[in-house]
């Protein structure tokens, strides 16, 4: 039986809105027209392509996909130097962010 294709009107239904509100689900879906929620991403699924999925196309099997996307991940994460954070790993990035002190000290009164 063919099933008919997914439509975006599904993602911002008020049945599904409805249904987050009674689970306690925030909803990761912008406003109509605005792409900024999904910017990073969609980068990020580009690069994804570009550097993994294009370049040893074709793809045997689903497990060589998922053996290659998990080692990309990590490669990306600790290793691939990044431009827009200085030209170090994110990985290194985030771990440096919160040994600074530029984060918002907590302070107990007694």
């Amino acid at each position: 039986m063919l099933q008919r294709p997914v439509e975006l009107a599904q993602y911002t239904s008020f049945a599904l809105a409805e249904h987050l509100e009674r689970e306690r689900i925030a909803a990761s879906i912008g406003s109509v027209g605005d792409a900024y929620d999904n910017a990073l991403m969609e980068s990020t699924i580009g690069l994804y392509k570009t550097e993994l999925i294009k370049p040893q196309r074709p793809w045997k099997t689903l497990a060589a996909v998922e053996l290659a996307t998990a080692e990309w991940a990590d490669w990306y994460n600790h290793r691939r130097l990044h431009g827009e954070i200085g030209h170090v790993p994110s990985a290194e990035y985030e771990a440096h962010y919160y040994l600074s002190d530029k984060k918002p000290q907590v302070t107990v009164k007694i």
